[in-house]
């Protein structure tokens, strides 16, 4: 069974089925990366492109990786080394790449919409890498694959997402997933960082980080994206975090096995306490580690090779 979409845009393309599937394949390939040769020859003969046109570590290289260790040719180009710094339009860049037959076009872009543009001019399936402040589905779906990891299951769990719901892609990628999931949704922030309305699609919506985290099974921390505001919307960084770092203090009332995670980078101190990001309720490095397995589950759906042995 392979996934109902080409292209992995956006988390609201995707299907309850299309998640289970994605997150077990991912739970098959885990194992790959703790053997001392850890490559399979899945994907050999297949190319993927990286094209990253903003700064990346995680993504980037966990794309790169999963890519190289399912054994395809996996080439990287960011927007500094590329031809849009002469002036070239990011569709013929796309186009000239497409004539080349790469098998997969992964795209990050500061500006919201860009993969979905591309994929009108390509035909290889794209991945969003993330896409402005619009959506992150790789990163949304390795959270689930974590949460599901300690959980066992996702349908009703409760999470509070807390920070820059505003601008935050990830935050917009989980809520959806999250939601197809059956999972249940609470934002906690400053009002003027959560979008008007959110109460409407079945979101609850709370200013006081201790209370909104008393009875829910995870909390995710965001963190404040200062470069995507330009309204001034916080006087400080320190009146943040006085109200909505995430401290033991703040957690003295939380479930005890209450699950911490953070997509990265974590600004210490300013989002999450030292302590708290260090603590054995924190699985902000599980993240990473299962960000290998969901991008690698994400190339073997994607290239049609769901009815192959993955080993």
């Amino acid at each position: 069974m392979l996934l109902s979409t080409k292209n992995i845009l956006s988390t609201k393309e995707l299907t309850k089925q299309d998640i289970q599937q994605i997150l077990d394949t991912a739970d098959s390939f885990k194992e790959i990366s703790t053997r001392s040769i850890k490559k399979v020859p899945t994907l050999r003969g297949k190319t993927i492109i990286n094209l990253f046109f903003e700064p990346s570590t995680r993504t980037r290289t966990s794309f790169e990786i999963a890519g190289k260790r399912l054994s395809a040719d996996v080439i990287n180009i960011s927007g500094s080394t590329s031809s849009a710094v002469k002036g070239e339009n990011i569709i013929d860049t796309a186009r000239n790449l497409e004539a080349m037959t790469p098998d997969i076009l992964v795209v990050r872009h500061q500006c919201s919409g860009v993969p979905a543009l591309l994929s009108q001019f390509v035909d290889s399936p794209i991945i969003n890498a993330g896409d402005g402040a619009h959506e992150h589905p790789s990163q949304a779906l390795l959270d689930l694959l974590t949460i599901r990891s300690h959980r066992g299951n996702l349908e009703g769990l409760k999470v509070a997402i807390v920070g820059d719901i505003t601008h935050s892609r990830v935050a917009r990628s989980n809520i959806k997933a999250m939601q197809t999931m059956g999972m249940k949704v609470r934002v906690v922030g400053p009002p003027p960082l959560i979008p008007v309305g959110l109460e409407s699609l079945g979101i609850e919506v709370s200013h006081n980080l201790t209370t909104a985290i008393e009875d829910v099974d995870v909390v995710m921390i965001l963190r404040i994206q200062l470069e995507r505001q330009n309204q001034g919307l916080l006087s400080s960084l320190r009146e943040y975090s006085n109200y909505f770092c995430l401290t033991a203090k703040a957690l003295a009332k939380a479930r005890d096995d209450i699950l911490i995670i953070h997509p990265g980078p974590v600004n210490r101190g300013i989002e999450i306490a030292l302590d708290v990001m260090e603590s054995p309720r924190s699985l902000i490095l599980n993240q990473v580690t299962n960000g290998v397995a969901i991008r690698m589950a994400l190339f073997y759906l994607l290239l049609g090779e769901g009815n192959a042995n993955p080993n």
